[in-house]
């Protein structure tokens, strides 16, 4: 079992920044990879970003060159750098690895 918990969401506005985190715990051992999705009201949940055990990073289309996922191993926490965020970059942001979420935290980007 892994449990993960995000952190780090709030009120934001157009241009602002904001840095989410996921922390990990439980058989932490498994996680070979962190991932973050989100989901916009009414919207399906869109995958953002993926960090594997390597250090490898990739990003969807829509966050490339503002967003940037990091990991720290030690803390087994992962991290959302969000940066120039948009209103369309509000939604709920989920952590996941494997078959396990967190709950999510809320961003809201608005003016």
């Amino acid at each position: 079992q892994v449990q993960l918990v995000e952190s780090g969401g709030g009120l934001v506005q157009p241009g602002g920044s904001l840095r989410l985190s996921c922390a990990a715990s439980g058989s932490i051992f498994s996680i070979n990879y962190m991932a973050w999705y989100r989901q916009a009201p009414g919207k399906e949940r869109e995958w953002v970003a993926t960090i594997t055990s390597a250090g490898v990073t990739i990003y969807a289309d829509s966050v490339k060159g503002r967003f940037t996922i990091t990991r720290d191993n030690a803390k087994n926490t992962s991290y959302l750098q969000m940066l120039s965020l948009r209103p369309e970059d509000t939604a709920a942001y989920y952590c996941q690895t494997s078959h396990y979420w967190g709950k999510g935290t809320l961003v809201t980007v608005s003016s």
